[in-house]
């Protein structure tokens, strides 16, 4: 009998010894795989077993015996070089209860099986269910927090980084006819301006929205809000104009990022039955930036005293003091960031549950405090936190040099967000992706199209009605006589000048034909778009004078003397009309929005974003019909503020409805990508528009109409989402 005893007990060591070193093994193996995973906050039910784990005993039965196993060897080495009491878990936030909280290292049979055993496929199925999980608990979270003084606060430090974007619009097409004059400019070269800061737009706008999903919001806005300000700063220095284009391309590669940022950032801050409202009064500050960049252009560009120079090689007009004006707005908006967190949306999506807690709980302290709730507490201990699917990326730290090592940093990043957009063409977001790039180009291809063609149609009559009141002057016999006052929009043909003197004269749209000068003194002269042409001069003097050789076409000089001729290009806004005139039209345009931008704050909850959406587009394609009847300049400008007021609420409810269409982790991308897509659109629509101006009004009203009508009704296909969580 004792015989046998001794048997069974060997036969217990034995399985001891065993059990011991199984479990010392998948104890290592465990640690590795939770080491690599990061995934602190999944829930793990090991109650079952932790009862036994902790008592450290080892029970085997057999029959009539229970033998009780010491396992002190065991548990000294799988807890070799750790303190228990120092030991602190990744990810744990202390104060907040961690519910999934188990002890490291325990493998028991029936537990889920570790992410390091399951394929990408199982990890991504888990991903998107603690995603929907997520949304509805974030939800709930954010309506806990209320809507108060954090969220205005917010909006307003937003608010400047999308009136920037809109001064950046505006800018181009203000200082473009100063730029021209001032860096001598050829017709040639002089489109260039405008298409290469809507190129660097298109670019900022897919890049800064690739990495606002990866950095962050904050971040990203952060960096292009600063790289914006930087060259906008520097381009009101520069003189050649090789330098300007670089400086404005890299200015709207900034700037490119505001809006998909700033719609990102904003939503996730906002509960499901504000969103649509705020959203919409947020875009009111991109009409604020238009009217602002009108504004200072009206009251800076057309003031020539405020400039300088220092020799002949560096001037300083009055606007580069409107551009170095119009970067007010993107430096505010800078400064305002460093003090706002990031989204905590975003950062549950990445896994940092402990600074999202802390977020949350800024947001609902600071609206209990504005509401005189000071005492109210935030009882969210746990938020949920997606599944984190890691990615190896290896940087060749130990040979690469460290300009290898950024190259590979760079091109990994840039590889991300390429896969990131991929995932927009994924179900279940492929079909909106179609339906919103469709929507998007329509509407974009048909506003800034039709925007580009007013102002051009305004100046054609302008310039017409301005051609239709030129003075003619005939066979003139002029002599001993003594110039000294402003000539305009006049014509002399087979005139005969003897010993006259033109002293401090200003010549603006001047021509002079087959005419006769001899004996006569020019002197302090200015000159704008006026020429001699088949002219004879003889013995005649100029002194400083701006009248180069290119203003004599066929002209025959005599015996002349030419001393300090003012070279290059000449600008003066001095009383003119035209100037004030096309700063007023913008004005009035962009004023025009705001009827648009109330009704649709006020209305997008109520009737619905596809209804404002489809509703929007449709009457502003069959608005364009009324530009036949537009014979006058009056008549144009209020078609002009018809057209814009109109379009607004379909902007306004498109930029809802792309941030509530796509999930967090590729919200910025998608609309980074759309955003892009609208400055293509609108570049292809300025030179479509562009060419047929005085030609013909037909194309652009039907072509218009068409793309628009289009658009709308393509924007009615879409899911609603007035009533969905932010996914």
């Amino acid at each position: 009998m004792e015989e046998t005893y001794k048997d069974r007990t060997s036969l217990v060591k034995g399985a001891k010894d065993i059990a011991k070193e199984v479990k010392r093994q998948a104890v290592k193996k465990v640690n590795k795989a939770v080491d690599k995973a990061q995934d602190g906050y999944t829930q793990r039910s090991y109650n079952r077993f932790q009862d036994e784990e902790d008592d450290d005993d080892y029970y085997v039965q057999r029959g009539n015996y229970s033998v009780e196993v010491n396992d002190d060897e065991g548990s000294s080495e799988a807890t070799e070089g750790h303190d228990e009491d120092d030991e602190i878990y990744e990810g744990e936030y202390q104060g907040i209860p961690n519910m999934g909280q188990g002890k490291d290292g325990v493998v028991a049979l029936g537990q889920p099986m570790h992410d390091e055993y399951k394929d990408r496929h199982e990890l991504e199925t888990e991903r998107k269910a603690d995603e929907e999980e997520l949304a509805q608990q974030y939800e709930l979270i954010i309506q806990e927090c209320g809507h108060g003084r954090f969220q205005w606060a917010l909006f307003f430090v937003l608010g400047m980084a999308l009136m920037a974007d809109g001064v950046e619009v505006f800018v181009v097409g203000f200082v473009l006819p100063s730029a021209e004059t001032d860096m001598c400019i050829p017709n040639s070269g002089s489109g260039w301006l405008g298409d290469i800061v809507y190129l660097g737009m298109m670019v900022g706008a897919f890049f800064w929205g690739g990495l606002a999903d990866k950095v962050g919001r904050r971040q990203s806005l952060l960096i292009c809000m600063s790289v914006n300000g930087f060259f906008a700063f520097l381009s009101s220095f520069v003189q050649g104009y090789g330098f300007f284009l670089f400086c404005r391309l890299f200015s709207g590669f900034g700037i490119g990022g505001a809006v998909p940022t700033v719609f990102s950032y904003f939503s996730e801050v906002l509960a499901r039955e504000k969103r649509g409202e705020h959203l919409s009064w947020l875009c009111m500050f991109w009409m604020i930036g238009g009217i602002y960049a009108s504004a200072m252009a009206w009251a800076i560009i057309p003031h020539y005293g405020w400039s300088f120079s220092m020799g002949s090689a560096y001037q300083f007009h009055s606007w580069r003091v409107f551009v170095i004006v119009c970067a007010l707005p993107c430096v505010s908006s800078v400064v305002a960031l460093t003090f706002m967190p990031e989204s905590p949306r975003f950062l549950l999506e990445v896994g940092k549950h402990d600074e999202a807690w802390m977020i949350l709980k800024q947001i609902h302290d600071t609206n209990m405090r504005a509401r005189g709730q000071p005492e109210k507490v935030f009882t969210v201990n746990r938020i949920k936190t997606p599944k984190q699917i890691d990615e190896l990326i290896e940087i060749e730290s130990d040979t690469g040099t460290w300009y290898r090592r950024c190259f590979v940093r760079i091109r990994t990043e840039l590889y991300g967000i390429w896969m990131t957009f991929m995932r927009c063409f994924n179900y279940p977001v492929k079909d909106n992706t179609i339906k919103l790039t469709a929507v998007w180009f329509t509407l974009s291809f048909g506003y800034y199209g039709l925007s580009v063609w007013f102002p051009d149609v305004i100046k054609h009559l302008q310039s017409d009605e301005y051609a239709s009141r030129v003075k003619h002057f005939r066979n003139e016999e002029v002599s001993h006589f003594v110039f000294n006052f402003t000539l305009e929009n006049q014509i002399h043909s087979n005139g005969e000048y003897i010993n006259d003197r033109f002293v401090m004269m200003k010549f603006k749209s001047v021509t002079f034909e087959d005419s006769l000068f001899k004996n006569c003194v020019f002197e302090d002269i200015t000159s704008l778009n006026t020429y001699f042409r088949n002219c004879t001069f003889v013995n005649t003097t100029f002194y400083n004078t701006d009248l180069e050789q290119y203003k004599f076409v066929d002209s025959e000089l005599i015996n002349c003397t030419f001393f300090h001729i003012r070279t290059g290009c000449q600008i003066s806004f001095d009383d003119d009309y035209s100037a004030y005139w096309i700063y007023f039209v913008n004005f009035l345009g962009t004023l025009a929005v705001l009827p648009g931008n109330i009704v649709s704050a006020l209305l997008m909850d109520r009737i619905g974003r596809l209804t404002m959406l489809g509703g929007s587009m449709v009457l502003s394609g069959i608005s364009c019909f009324f530009l036949w009847f537009g014979t006058s300049e009056s008549m144009m400008i209020g078609m002009l503020c018809l057209y814009n007021g109109l379009t607004i609420s379909a902007w306004n409810s498109l930029d809802v409805i792309t941030v509530e269409l796509y999930p967090t982790d590729r919200r910025a991308t998608g609309f980074g990508f759309l955003n892009a897509l609208c400055k293509a659109a609108a570049v292809l629509g300025n030179l479509i528009f562009g060419s047929l101006v005085g030609i013909t009004k037909a194309i652009p009203i039907l072509l218009a109409s068409t793309v628009l009508v289009c658009g709308g009704l393509v924007g009615l296909r879409l899911p609603d989402t007035r009533t969905q969580v932010l996914m």
